[in-house]
């Protein structure tokens, strides 16, 4: 990410924007951030391009395409302005780092991920064909990794399976060099094998690291292979080298469905069970996605004057009420929650009952999201919130030079930038403080020890949270919470895997071990976790790092 620039608009639509993910051949993505306090990602076409009507043509079929999908695996589209004197779509944030980013550097997937990984997307192309659509343009940087599932973004040069539309017509070559099927690199129209053949490519790179039609050669080079040659699957062994292979066959007719793709990938069931959990990932590497999402906190800390000085106009129609900037966080509210963790799918019922309702309590502030439903935190707990103070990779189609992996920083999350001709630039690291002396992750020794919150319902159920952090190093599970309603007898518990520490603030990733009633808890369900020292000794715990505004307080045992 990086900040805004003079020319950069601060207001888009409805959305307020934060920071500048990146650029690409149609405009800039910016971070965003709904009126509720929602994480978006904003693209904005480039002044040029909105007056050509070819491309305003071409914007509206790919914002219709992706309008269309909004599938589990893929995120949806939340508001465009096709139309308006600068077009832009917003679409759900998704806060995982490209495939791209996640083999530079951190290495090859192990064959267990790579199975998910095929799982989820196959599961996302199911859908998009089911739609009469297919995507055309199937790379690592469009698969986004987050720690229940991929993401499959940009639907950019989407088209519909029966359309004639001279946007799209036969002669063109849309795709990338690489990944894009023989029949695509022929100028032919693509159908949904074609999306299978990039995906056998796609599953190459994330079990090899390299692409499967080579890199360090030009593109004219990697279109003759991809017509004429084997692809290299000399990483790959055994039945995962026997699939790739028959996704990467010359005739389209001879690959797999995507649904028999799914059924290949996972014979025991083992892939599919992983989507929706946090195990899916190398430890490392989920633990270095949670770091990167803690970066979402520090951006409410923009300046007041920021935002008033010299600011552009905004696009899009007047917000009828402004934005005001939050000095503190106020009281939490809820957070979404369906099967799959959709990004933004719509605010679930509230469940009824005294017993329904301390429960969701208990699995609420153990996970913070995933598949619960949550009570909003009421006005009896606002006194306690206002008292609170507060290198050069080998790319993805095989145009540059590879280089191993060597120093392995954070992943960042990319933005769900349809048109982006590559990886989104990363973002810097998480703000904060240095880590301490002791050497970096090492968790001060002002946070040990075990910290005990309260939090009461409506009903008068009090529920409490009782965690006990434990010296670890980044990656080791360690700590532990539990937090129970006593007088429903209903109590989770979790483990912490730590992520990253500092003398501000430790970061987790948190893991359910068990619990009075595992439906409510969702056994297995990961999430991020951020723990930050206030200046009066208390401990601020955020359990959700998309909606910044859900905390409570702990204090430290005596």
């Amino acid at each position: 990410m990086e900040p805004l620039a003079a020319d950069d608009p601060r207001q888009v639509g409805e959305y307020r924007l934060l920071q500048q993910l990146g650029a690409g051949g149609m405009g800039r993505v910016y971070l965003g951030r709904t009126t509720g306090g929602r994480t978006v990602a904003v693209k904005v076409v480039r002044r040029d391009l909105a007056g050509d009507p070819e491309f305003r043509a071409r914007f509206r079929q790919e914002v219709a395409a992706a309008r269309r999908v909004g599938g589990t695996w893929t995120p949806p589209v939340l508001d465009a302005d096709t139309e308006g004197g600068h077009p832009w779509v917003a679409t759900g944030y998704v806060a995982g780092p490209a495939l791209t980013t996640a083999v530079r550097e951190f290495g090859p997937l192990p064959e267990p991920a790579v199975r998910t990984l095929g799982v989820g997307l196959a599961e996302a192309l199911a859908h998009v064909h089911g739609l009469g659509l297919v995507h055309r343009d199937v790379k690592p940087s469009n698969v986004l990794l987050t720690l229940d599932g991929p993401r499959l973004i940009d639907f950019g040069i989407a088209r519909a399976l029966d359309s004639t539309t001279a946007l799209t017509q036969s002669g063109q070559v849309f795709g990338s060099p690489g990944f894009m099927s023989p029949e695509q690199a022929n100028g032919l129209p693509a159908g949904p094998a074609g999306d299978v053949f990039a995906l056998g490519a796609v599953l190459a790179y994330a079990a090899t690291g390299t692409p499967p039609f080579g890199a360090g050669v030009s593109a004219p080079v990697l279109l003759y292979r991809v017509l004429h040659e084997e692809p290299d699957l000399s990483g790959l062994t055994g039945p995962l080298n026997d699939l790739v292979r028959d996704c990467l066959a010359k005739d389209p007719s001879a690959r797999p469905t995507p649904a028999r793709l799914r059924e290949r990938l996972d014979q025991g069931g083992a892939a599919a069970a992983r989507l929706g959990h946090g195990d899916w990932l190398p430890a490392a590497l989920a633990a270095a996605v949670g770091r990167s999402a803690v970066q979402l906190l520090d951006l409410e800390a923009e300046r007041e004057g920021e935002r008033e000085a010299g600011a552009p106009a905004q696009f899009g129609p007047p917000v009828a009420v402004p934005v005001p900037l939050r000095t503190a966080l106020p009281v939490p509210g809820p957070l979404p929650s369906v099967p799959g963790h959709r990004p933004y799918p719509p605010r679930p019922r509230r469940r009824r009952g005294y017993g329904a309702l301390a429960a969701v309590l208990v699995g609420a502030l153990l996970l913070a999201g995933g598949d619960l439903l949550i009570e909003r935190f009421r006005d009896d707990d606002r006194q306690a919130a206002a008292s609170d103070p507060g290198r050069t990779p080998p790319a993805e189609d095989g145009t540059t030079p590879t280089e191993p992996p060597s120093k392995r920083p954070e992943p960042t999350g990319d933005a769900t930038d349809p048109a982006d001709d590559g990886p989104t630039p990363g973002a810097s690291p998480t703000g904060g403080a240095s880590p301490t002396a002791t050497g970096p992750g090492v968790i001060p020794a002002k946070f040990l020890g075990t910290w005990v919150g309260e939090r009461k319902a409506t009903d008068g159920a009090v529920t409490t949270v009782t965690l006990t952090i434990v010296q670890s190093a980044p990656s080791e599970e360690k700590s532990r919470i539990r937090a129970e309603t006593p007088s429903t007898g209903i109590w989770c518990e979790g483990a912490w895997t730590l992520s990253e520490a500092d003398e501000r603030q430790v970061s987790y990733v948190s893991r359910v071990t068990g619990s009075s009633a595992g439906e409510e808890c969702i056994a297995d369900r990961s999430i991020y976790r951020l723990i930050a020292m206030q200046p009066d000794g208390t401990l601020r715990y955020s359990m959700d790092l998309l909606e910044p505004d859900r905390y409570m307080v702990l204090r430290k045992k005596a």
